[in-house]
Order: structure tokens, then sequence, then C-alpha cells
């Protein structure tokens, strides 16, 4: 009941989360709902019992939507006059209700999914046989940190490289006067 419960949820959020990525025209909405997107993927990655896989994706995806987030704006460079007529700063609105519904949802699936992957660590060891959805994370860390340690350091200078990258392109540039 419960991983079907999960799997429903989960699978509405990555669907209705990329319906919505591809037709909001708000740039700070659409990296809302690509977020509300990968926390439905870590939902589906949690019903098969792919643990690390639904931990990577809550971490690094995520957290990496945040920081797209961050450089939409300051690529774009915000919003523009947000100033009233008693000339104090307007607070925008922080959303509607698809956007509140969203939230919620992404709320309940990250509870799910958080609960799925604590089940494993509270659950008590029987004398059973286990099955083909074993905890992978301990043998996984373990070949990252030995076997495939070139692979993981390949790719974080990879992705320290894309974010001095992106921070060049956010800069502003220096006018030439002749």
């Amino acid at each position: 009941m419960f991983t079907n419960t999960l799997f429903l949820l989960s699978a509405v959020l990555t669907l209705g989360g990329a319906a919505a990525v591809v037709y909001t025209k708000n740039l700070m909405h659409s990296c809302v709902y690509l977020l509300a997107s990968l926390f439905g993927v870590a939902g589906l990655y949690a019903c098969i019992g792919a643990d690390f896989l639904a931990a990577t994706q809550l971490v690094v995806y995520a957290g990496g939507v945040v920081i797209l987030m961050l450089f939409a704006v300051m690529l774009t460079g915000g919003s523009g006059n947000n100033i009233n007529r008693y000339g104090l700063e307007k607070i925008t609105a922080m959303g509607n209700t698809k956007t509140f519904f969203m939230a919620g949802l992404t709320a309940v699936v990250t509870s799910l999914v958080i609960l799925k992957i604590l089940a494993s660590v509270f659950k008590s060891h029987s004398a059973t046989v286990l099955t083909a959805n074993e905890a992978t994370v301990d043998k996984l860390g373990t070949l990252l940190a030995t076997d495939h340690i070139l692979a993981f350091e390949i790719s974080s200078v990879l992705l320290l490289g894309a974010l001095v990258g992106a921070a060049v392109i956010s800069r502003p540039r220096k006018e030439k006067h002749d």
C-alpha cells in the first residue's frame, strides 16, 4: 500500500512538474516546477528500491536546480522596477494555486521518500533471505573511494569547470572607452 501510494504520487509529481516546465512562461516558476519533477523522480527511484539513486537525485539534482535558479536570476538581472508609489520596494507574489499545489505534492513525496529510505535503516533484521533490492550504498561508497576514484575526481573537476564558466558568463561586462 505504501509503495503504491508513493509510486502514484511520484508519477503525478514527475509528469505534472514536467508538463508545467514546458507550459509556463515565467523562468522562476519553471525552475520550481523542474525541482518538483526531480523530487518525483527521486520518489520513483525509492519505489524500485534504489535508495542510493533516490538520495543522489535529492542531493545532486535538486541542489543543482537551486543553483540553476540562482544563476538564472543573476543572468537575467532579476526584475525591473519594484518601487511602489510610496518609494518602498514591492514584495513580489510568492505563487498561485498551481505552485502551492505542486509544493504540497512535493512535500508529500519528499516525506514518503525519506520514510522509505529510513524504513530500511530502522527495519529489524530477521533471519530471512535478502531480496535482490538490498541496500547498495555501502558497496557504491567503497567502490567510489577505491576502484573508481579517478572517474569520481574527473567528474568533480568537470562540475567545478561548469561552475567557474557560469560565474564568468554571469559577471557584468566592462565597456571599453576609446
